[in-house]
This record gives structure tokens, C-alpha cells and sequence, in this order.
């Protein structure tokens, strides 16, 4: 098998740091999570570290430690700002990193996510992303009062009811997605005239009704927003089981998943690849990514002793979705080389604690990567399409 070349690695960010405890150490920032210059000095950081895009977490209820209803707990991180709002203030502070904020799809409307998405890319100059989620917590559907959901039981999740509910999420989701791409697509690139002369700011004949009708969205268009600068900005979802790897395979450009070890992360990448076959799309479409919460230190020693640090401060240990490293940059740089020989594209990290482990991400792990030559030098291409090698897409309604 060929040895793995020109990794990609992005950051997905989170309060400060995916930790619970992590607002307490020495080097936190607690008092300005909700600050502009807060998420712009972590986006600049990260830059700075060439990393290919960060991600921002949101979501419609508060932050809880329980997996399926809210928690009373008063010693955690709880209360964000809304990630695409975060991506916009980003965008003019940066030049070249990929913003890719959160979309909670169940609650919101794809038609002004199609037209959110659109300025962030028009502000950033081709740099938007989308991550889209799905949500079927009733805590947050009560902020709506539009749709209701039952109480999560884990123990039925594979019950009819269980599988039901999960197929309705993702088919509503994977009509989201081709609902916000052809709003993209609404206006076609040259429909914007702006000729003073003649008095014609707009072509009306190259701004298309996308008459979109399904089970859960009627959508006529077109946008208000003109299309993107990258045409369609890039979509991704994260996914755990086969019904989320369906909806990467046939609607997304890219997948996060969780492996816990290289023979894991293999076989999902192979069930990607198969559900994207069967889509009828280009083997490796997707750039699949594994995401890793890492803990980074100078030594195995003292990554070992901070985390224990922030468990006894939590008055647990912590466990996540995602795998869970605890070490040096250059144990990292190991892991990162042995699955990513599987036919990964790269990997999302998660730092445990903000600043910290950004910084060692930025300042150790990169260089270590650079030196074994998979990972670049420095930013080559302008867009996020481009940066990972996806051509701008023609317009679906541009007709001969």
C-alpha cells in the first residue's frame, strides 16, 4: 500500500476546548468565549499552523454532560454564540483557512442557510463551508413548537420506532442538503449584468425556480444571494453508524467519522466508498477524515498528568465519541501515519483544552508532519474546493 501523501488536517473547535474541565486551566480564556476576538485569535492560530479549516460546534439547547436530556450541573462551560455568525466575524481576520460553522438542519430552514452560507463565501473569498446536523432532542424542539420528539430511550434505539425515527432524520436531511445545492445553483454565474449604460443590473432569465417538492420541504427560489464564489461551498456531516455514512456517501463532500483503531477506520471508509458507488458518484468523492480528541504535551508524561488534572476536576473521566489520544505531537504524527494508510484524506482534531492543545497542534504537530513530507508547506490554492482538489461545479440549470 502506498505510503499516505499531502494529509489533510483541520480543527474542530468548541467552547474552550472539548473537555469539560478545560475552562479552568491556567491558560483559558472563560471570560471571553462569547467575544469576537476570542474565536479571531483561535482562527488566526490555527492559520498560522496552515491547517486546511476549522469547524464550529452549535447546537439548539445548552451544553449538558447527559448524551440525551439536560443536565443542572453549574461547574461546566454552558452558553455559546451561533457558529455561522462566529464564521462570518472570522472570515475578515483570516486569508486562507477553511470555515465550515454547524447547522442544526432539523430546526432551521434550508433557504436561509442556502443564502448564510453564500455570504460566508462571498466574505471569506471561497473559503465557506457547511457542517450539517440532524437533532431529535425534545428539549430542543420545544424552542420551536413546530415538531415533536419522544423522550430518547437508548435501550429501543434499534427498535422499529428507534430505526424509523433515525431514517426520517436522514432522509430529511439528505433533502436539506440538495435543497441548499441548488439554491447554490439558483443564479447562474453571469447573471449579474451591472451595466450603467443600459441601465441592467440583472439577467432575470439566469435566475432560475428550483421548484423543489418532497416530504419535508416545498421550495420555489430562487436564492437572493448570487451564487457562491466557489459555485457550491463545501458540505460536511459527521457520522457514527450506517445510516450517517449513507447521507456522507450520496450528499456530502466531507465525512467525519470516529475509528477507534486502523482496522475500524477502514472498514467505515470502505462502507463510505461503497454507499458512494451506489449513489453513482466518483470513487472518493468524499474525503473521509477521523476525528481524534487529543491531549498533547512535551512528554507522554505531562500529556498524561494535564489530563488526569482535568478528569479530577470534572470528578470523572472522560470519554468521548472520538477516539481519545493522550501523548506527544510526534506519538500523534505515528497514529495519524498508520490509518491514514487506510484511505483516509485526513483528520478533524479535537483539542481537549483551548489554547493548549491548539498550539501544540499548530506548532508541534504540523512541522512533525512536514518533515515526513505528508503534509504541506504552505497554503497552494485560494478556495476550499480547490485545496482539496474538487474543480468549481458547473451549474445545474445553465442550459447550452
Amino acid at each position: 500500500m502506498p505510503e499516505p501523501r499531502h494529509l489533510h488536517v483541520g480543527v474542530a473547535l468548541d467552547g474552550a476546548g472539548w473537555h469539560p474541565a478545560a475552562w479552568r486551566e491556567p491558560d483559558a480564556r472563560p471570560n471571553n468565549l462569547l467575544s469576537a476576538g476570542y474565536w479571531v485569535d483561535l482562527a488566526r492560530r490555527a492559520e498560522a499552523g496552515l491547517l486546511d479549516f476549522l469547524t464550529i460546534e452549535d447546537a439548539m439547547r445548552l451544553q449538558s454532560d447527559h448524551p440525551y436530556h439536560p443536565d443542572q450541573r453549574t461547574d461546566r462551560v454552558r452558553g455559546q454564540l451561533d457558529s455561522v455568525l462566529i464564521a462570518s466575524r472570522i472570515a475578515p481576520a483570516t486569508g486562507n483557512i477553511g470555515l465550515i460553522p454547524t447547522v442544526v438542519l432539523t430546526h432551521t430552514e434550508p433557504f436561509h442557510t442556502s443564502k448564510a452560507i453564500a455570504t460566508l463565501d462571498y466574505v471569506s473569498k471561497g473559503r465557506a463551508g457547511l457542517r450539517v446536523r440532524v437533532s431529535a432532542r425534545p428539549e430542543e424542539a420545544r424552542h420551536f413548537g413546530r415538531r415533536e420528539f419522544a423522550e430518547v430511550d437508548p435501550r429501543r434505539r434499534d427498535q422499529p420506532d428507534g430505526v424509523a425515527l433515525v431514517s426520517d432524520l436522514f432522509d430529511e436531511a439528505e433533502d436539506y442538503v440538495e435543497v441548499v445545492r441548488r439554491l447554490w445553483d439558483s443564479w447562474e454565474d453571469d447573471a449579474e449584468i451591472r451595466d450603467v449604460a443600459t441601465g441592467r443590473f440583472i439577467d432575470r432569465e439566469k435566475l432560475h425556480y428550483i421548484d423543489f417538492s418532497g416530504r419535508w420541504f416545498s421550495v420555489r427560489g430562487p436564492s437572493i444571494t448570487p451564487r457562491p464564489p466557489q459555485g457550491q461551498p463545501l458540505v460536511a456531516a459527521l457520522g457514527h453508524a450506517s445510516r450517517p455514512y449513507q447521507l456522507v456517501a450520496r450528499s456530502t463532500d466531507l465525512g467525519f467519522i470516529t475509528p477507534t483503531d486502523q482496522v475500524s477506520a477502514a472498514a467505515i471508509v470502505e462502507e463510505i466508498r461503497r454507499e458512494e458507488s451506489l449513489a453513482g458518484r466518483p470513487h472518493g468523492a468524499v474525503r473521509v477524515f477521523a476525528d481524534i480528541v487529543v491531549f498533547l504535551g512535551d512528554t507522554p508524561q505531562k500529556a498524561g498528568d494535564r489530563k488526569a488534572r482535568l478528569d479530577q476536576w470534572a470528578g470523572v473521566k472522560y470519554r468521548s465519541d472520538a477516539f481519545v489520544f493522550t501523548g506527544t505531537a510526534t506519538q500523534l504524527a505515528d497514529l495519524i501515519e498508520d490509518w491514514a494508510i487506510v484511505g483516509l484524506s485526513g483528520f478533524r482534531l479535537r483539542p481537549g483544552t483551548l489554547p493548549q492543545d491548539l498550539i501544540q497542534i499548530t506548532g508541534q504537530l504540523t512541522p512533525e508532519l512536514q518533515k515526513r513530507g505528508i503534509f504541506r508547506q504552505d497554503y497552494e490554492e485560494p478556495t476550499l474546493r480547490g485545496r482539496f482538489g474538487l474543480d468549481r461545479p458547473a451549474n445545474r440549470y445553465v442550459t447550452a
